[in-house]
């Protein structure tokens, strides 16, 4: 995940420049190897350096939206194409069943908002258009999320990034603090999830547990 990146990230994005942004965001949006991908602060500290002219903010929002977009389109196709054998798929380095599971749970839950929603959320993101491709959600209703959810994200992160820094003195000076902040904010919405997963799943135990106390004496 982001935080585990030990890279500067401002100078990494100054050496990749347009293509490498572009590619980071396409494969954290939907191929399975992006998951632990650099995305909304990687969005942020760009849109920040193109607020001291070293990117054309134009050009590099709207890249970024195209490659958000086409990463979705083809974890979609992938899912739809692979289908049913990645739920029985063994885990390796770069590939954890958990992360389909929690994107199908996602998905059945919050429906075709969920590809939407996910683009704030790493790890879901990558995983939640391959579950849309597993799932029987047309296409041309997945695209319809999947453009709003480009926009909001690739756009919307760059954008604030860029302002933050056309708008604020020697905002340099903050960057590392509001790319933490960034990050803390993304994960926190998977790991509240988590959480009351882990608390569900508590609260089932003891019940079952309560139940198998009880049965005896029922029983005499």
């Amino acid at each position: 995940m982001e935080q585990f990146i030990p890279i500067d990230l401002e100078e990494f994005i100054r050496t990749v420049g347009y293509i490498g942004v572009f590619g980071i965001i396409f494969a954290e949006s939907g191929l399975l190897v992006g998951f632990f991908l650099p995305g909304d602060s990687l969005l942020f500290t760009a849109g920040f350096l193109a607020s001291q002219d070293y990117f054309n903010f134009p050009f590099l929002a709207v890249g970024c939206f195209v490659a958000a977009v086409a990463g979705d389109s083809v974890g979609y196709w992938f899912g739809n194409r692979v289908g049913r054998r990645l739920f029985q798929r063994e885990d390796s380095l770069l590939f954890k069943k958990k992360h389909l599971f929690r994107a199908e749970g996602l998905y059945e839950k919050h429906g075709g908002k969920i590809i939407v929603i996910a683009r704030f959320m790493p790890i879901v993101r990558t995983f939640a258009p391959i579950v849309a491709g597993v799932g029987t959600m047309h296409y041309r209703r997945f695209i319809s999320y999947n453009l709003i959810g480009g926009l909001l994200w690739a756009v919307g992160v760059s954008s604030a990034g860029y302002f933050l820094g056309s708008a604020i003195p020697d905002v340099d000076r903050y960057l590392l603090p509001i790319v933490f902040l960034i990050i803390v904010i993304s994960v926190l919405p998977p790991a509240i999830h988590v959480l009351q997963d882990m608390l569900a799943e508590r609260r089932a135990a003891r019940q079952l547990a309560d139940v198998k106390t009880d049965s005896p004496s029922k029983v005499n």
